[in-house]
């Protein structure tokens, strides 16, 4: 009986050890789903200070100022194989209000395909026409984005730096609205929303835009309007030439370089200020794969910069609240590996009276209650961050928040990916650069499948994602004859997300993909930004 016995205490030993991590994961979803909640707080506080011309900061009007006040821009169109967007995107450029004399505009161009000739095409076009434009090309891609930014901005004869990424299209107004607030001269970048071309092309795009746009109507708001660091997005911001270079430049030791001189940025003391009135749109990916793709590199790079900025951070002089506001902004990626460890130990959990000494019937009813509690509140802040959104933005707000779930669903479903990234970052292992593809999607019309130029293997997780759908399935059934309800809608949620990921990643890489799936062919790795992805709220739901 000796040995029974020994095996028995061995294992309530590890059951002791799984709820204490349990519980303390639990409780770290919390704060995120507590944190939903502050940034709507926050974002209501003082709204008006994200609204352009509020603060009696008027666009420029450019028949009216003196040539001499009119400050010269330099506008940089990253791209790298761009070949289904290149002109779309040129094409807006040159579009944007300022004058021709004070404009200068750089396709800073990677290309290893036939994307090249077709943007120097274009642009020897529009210098006929008199603008100011380059085509700058690389052969030796060196850090990439960050890179070509960096070459462009040795030879850019602008004081101030506008971005666009290659999926968006620059509105005219852009400058106008912008440049106004670098009277300010602590103003080092000024970011705008993102719009959406293809909102309504597929339940993912759908999914994706709600996301979206709950980061830039609820937590870039909160912050600039708190005073909290925000950062710059990679695509639709200008910056002021001297901030860039006094930050540090742009470095490619990161995956979001974006996110990166951000936070350099706010640490040498520059200010931001965010406009959510002003939008340019952008393509969201219409495919899983892409879509994936974007995420890892989002995720990885976040922590990365975590770890390369945290300990600057915490020893700067600046208030408890911007730190604390730093460290959940650069961690919140955090939250994937989160969810992933909350489901497996469901399972365990369930069945302890299979394995300890104890059965789920011992577990007091206020622990269960309590737990309960918690999970809720963390549920409930991303559902209402992302419902405040839609309706601060929409006039059928009621409709759109019907996708909810496909949001939680697909914030579920790359859970495994970023893991995987999260690990890649604190580990430091390397890793090809993972880039979001454009395949110019812009209604319902548009085949992803006649636009595979670009077509993507299949990703090695799939296996992974299936197994995670089943093992969430498996955890509904034990839910239900144990009684144990609670935890089953939340598990069938988890598993369709899980499903949902892997069947469509698989479909694309056969090429069977349809446009109302979303689902399609990738591209290839290259490099364009952002820092922070709006759908990561959405796996808060696993707490």
């Amino acid at each position: 009986m000796l040995v029974p016995d020994l095996m028995t205490s061995a294992f309530d030993i590890l059951l002791y050890s799984i709820f204490a991590v349990y519980m303390l994961d639990v409780v770290l979803l919390f704060a995120f789903g507590l944190h939903a909640f502050l940034m709507i707080y926050l974002s209501r506080k003082n709204p008006e200070h994200c609204v352009s011309g509020a603060d009696g900061t008027a666009a420029i009007d450019l028949k009216k100022t003196p040539a001499r006040e009119i400050p010269r821009v330099t506008v940089q169109l990253p791209i790298y194989n761009e070949f289904y967007v290149v002109d779309r995107l040129i094409e807006s450029a040159v579009q944007i209000e300022w004058p021709k004399n004070k404009l200068e505009i750089q396709v800073l161009d990677d290309s290893t395909d036939e994307t090249r000739e077709k943007a120097k095409g274009i642009v020897a076009r529009f210098r006929k026409l008199g603008y100011n434009i380059h085509h700058i090309h690389r052969t030796d891609r060196v850090g990439h984005k960050a890179g070509a930014l960096k070459a462009g901005l040795a030879v850019a004869k602008g004081e101030f730096i506008a971005i666009f990424d290659a999926d968006f299209l620059p509105t005219p107004e852009f400058l106008i609205k912008t440049i106004p607030y670098f009277a300010d001269g602590e103003v080092g970048m000024v970011q705008t929303r993102w719009g959406h071309i293809n909102t309504d092309y597929s339940v993912l795009t759908r999914a994706q835009s709600m996301g979206i746009d709950g980061h830039f109507m609820i937590e870039q708001t909160a912050r600039n309007a708190a005073g909290l660091w925000m950062n710059f997005n990679g695509t639709g911001g200008v910056w002021r030439r001297q901030c860039i270079v006094e930050a540090g430049n742009w470095q490619a030791d990161t995956l979001t370089e974006d996110f990166d001189l951000s936070y350099r940025a706010a640490l040498a003391g520059w200010k931001f200020r965010y406009l959510k009135d002003v939008s340019n749109p952008g393509e969201l990916p219409p495919t899983v794969q892409a879509f994936k793709s974007q995420q890892f590199r989002w995720c990885k790079g976040s922590i990365q910069t975590a770890i390369k900025l945290l300990p600057r951070i915490f020893q700067a002089d600046i208030p408890l609240k911007i730190k604390a506001e730093a460290v959940v902004h650069l961690l919140s990626y955090t939250m994937h590996p989160l969810m992933i460890l909350n489901m497996l130990f469901a399972l365990p959990l369930l069945l302890i009276g299979d394995w300890t000494s104890y059965a789920l019937t011992d577990i007091s009813i206020t622990i269960v209650l309590g737990i309960a509690a918690v999970m809720s509140i963390g549920t409930l802040g991303p559902i209402a961050f992302y419902v405040v959104s839609q309706k601060d933005l929409y006039p059928d707000w009621k409709s759109r928040i019907r996708w909810l779930p496909f949001l939680i669903m697909i914030g579920t479903g790359i859970a495994v990916s970023n893991t995987r990234a999260w690990f890649e970052a604190l580990l430091g292992v390397k890793s090809p650069f993972k880039r979001t593809p454009k395949l110019r999607i812009e209604s319902k019309s548009d085949r992803v499948t006649q636009r595979n130029k670009y077509r993507q293997p299949l990703d090695p997780l799939v296996p992974l994602e299936f197994l995670m759908g089943a093992y969430c399935m498996t955890c509904v059934y034990f839910s239900l004859k144990l009684n144990f309800t609670m935890l089953a809608p939340l598990m069938v949620l988890y598993g369709a997300g899980f499903f949902y990921v892997a069947i469509l990643s698989l479909r694309e890489a056969l090429g069977s993909g349809n446009s109302e799936a979303g689902a399609g062919e990738a591209i290839p790795a290259a490099a364009d930004s952002s820092a922070v992805v709006p759908a990561r709220l959405a796996s808060q739901n696993a707490a």
